[in-house]
């Protein structure tokens, strides 16, 4: 398990592979520098303005930005002002790297959110000692950020993060034009079993549920949070209808694989689940609430269908499987 002791390339490599450093400066001289400096070890991404800037930390946001100030149109400090009052990327770090050591303008950079202020020309030793610095830091307050989003029975996510993740995604389909789906899975007859064989053995068919719905995704986007109760749910980014009908139909089997014994079961002698499907199509012009209606309407169906079956629809189309 990661814990805030963990060595820096543990974190790395486990968590990020490579980190992703933007260097942005619009003379390219510099970012040849930092290239070499930083890409043996990093990814290294640049931008020669600040709306370029921008729209590659919105659409593959960095680890940290490197971040020159005075630069044409829009300048360091409003893309670290721009950064910082979006959601999706005030987390990430920004140190400024300059020729400008005016002690004023460093106060400015850091009040604005920058976690540092280096002077060009650059001393390759310091630059990457704090990048490291910062780097480990970041990915530290990720994993406290990560922890607050766990739920402590079943070990993935929560409703709270679930929510939140879901705004983010659909915004994010709303700006590609791509699919969204969205799976509503439910236990079924979870309160017999847990009757019969008692709340430990229902915790622990829980956890082992939850281990099961991770593991079969595989894209880093993909997530599966416990919605509440006996309920799970999963977003599926830029994933097509069959697609996600194809990952729904295998959840239900690797779930009924477990074998968990269920006596009071009306599907079988089993555990077994209940799974809703649904897709937001590119020409679909509804909401995320929408969506996960359309998901536990579906659900509501594959139980009245006989539970242990999966059901699904897409958003504003009259056809379902």
């Amino acid at each position: 398990m990661t814990t805030l002791d963990t060595p820096m390339d543990v974190l790395l490599d486990g968590s990020h592979g490579k980190p992703k450093l933007l260097v942005v400066d619009d003379q390219h001289i510099n970012i040849q520098v930092m290239h070499q400096i930083f890409g043996g070890d990093y990814q290294v991404f640049m931008a020669t303005c600040g709306t370029q800037a921008l729209a590659i930390c919105q659409n593959n946001p960095p680890d940290l930005v490197l971040l020159d100030i005075v630069m044409p149109g829009m300048d360091g400090f409003e893309v670290c002002t721009h950064l910082k009052m979006n959601d999706a990327t005030c987390n990430i770090p920004v140190i400024f790297v300059t020729a400008h050591t005016d002690p004023v303008q460093e106060t400015h950079g850091l009040s604005l959110g920058a976690v540092d202020f280096i002077a060009k020309p650059v001393n390759p030793a310091v630059v990457r000692a704090r990048v490291k610095t910062h780097l480990t830091l970041k990915f530290q307050s990720d994993l406290l950020r990560k922890l607050v989003f766990l739920d402590g029975l079943s070990g993935v996510f929560n409703r709270r993060y679930f929510d939140q993740q879901l705004g983010v995604e659909w915004a994010r389909s709303t700006r590609s034009s791509s699919p969204l789906s969205a799976i509503m899975i439910d236990v079924d007859h979870f309160k017999l079993f847990n009757d019969h064989y008692g709340h430990q053995a229902g915790d622990d068919c829980l956890h082992q549920i939850a281990v099961t719905l991770k593991t079969c995704l595989k894209r880093p986007g993909d997530l599966v949070a416990r919605y509440g109760g006996e309920e799970f749910a999963c977003i599926l980014p830029e994933t097509s209808f069959n697609d996600a009908m194809s990952l729904a139909n295998e959840l239900e089997r690797k779930v009924r694989a477990l074998s968990i014994p269920h006596a009071h079961s009306s599907v079988t002698g089993v555990i077994t689940v209940s799974v809703g499907v649904a897709t937001r199509n590119i020409d679909s012009n509804e909401d995320a609430a929408a969506l996960i209606g359309l998901a536990d309407t579906q659900l509501y169906d594959a139980k009245q269908s006989g539970r242990g079956r999966v059901c699904g629809a897409q958003l504003g189309a009259a056809r379902a499987a």
